[in-house]
């Protein structure tokens, strides 16, 4: 097993979409509408925890190289029969960012689920994946 070795390669500015879903009954919706999570803040810490996994990604997914983040964005809104959350990461730098946005909404779904759990327990994450990727060697690619 190896890390990639990344040195030749040019630093680009690189850019990752992802999406996941938290799907959920409309009266837990509701309680995050409302704000009446004992917990909190459900879509604000969310947001929160994406932008701070996005950071983290080397340290949780093994040969995943440390890169220097220019932008993390994470959206979260509220649908009839769930949550949906999408990051945006951005870089210049010699990899790309597709794990660290993978990472952002995974995290999100996560802390979503924690903080409504009490409310609802079979809630389900689903859908999570890449809906995009731009820069470095293989350009642009879409869903």
């Amino acid at each position: 097993m190896k890390m990639i070795d990344v040195g030749d390669k040019q630093k680009t500015e690189r850019v990752a979409v992802a999406r996941g879903f938290v799907a959920m009954s409309s009266a837990t919706v509701g309680i995050v509408r409302r704000g009446e999570s004992e917990k909190g803040d459900v879509v604000a810490a969310a947001r929160l925890a994406g932008v701070m996994a996005a950071k983290r990604t080397p340290d949780i997914v093994p040969l995943c190289h440390p890169i220097a983040l220019s932008g993390v964005e994470v959206e979260v809104k509220l649908r009839k029969s769930g949550v949906e959350v999408v990051s945006t990461v951005r870089t210049v730098d010699r990899t790309g960012v597709e794990m660290e946005a993978l990472m952002a909404v995974s995290a999100a779904c996560l802390t979503i689920y924690d903080m409504l759990k009490r409310y609802e327990r079979g809630m389900r994450i689903e859908e999570l994946a890449l809906l995009e990727k731009r820069g470095g060697r293989s350009g642009h690619w879409k869903r």
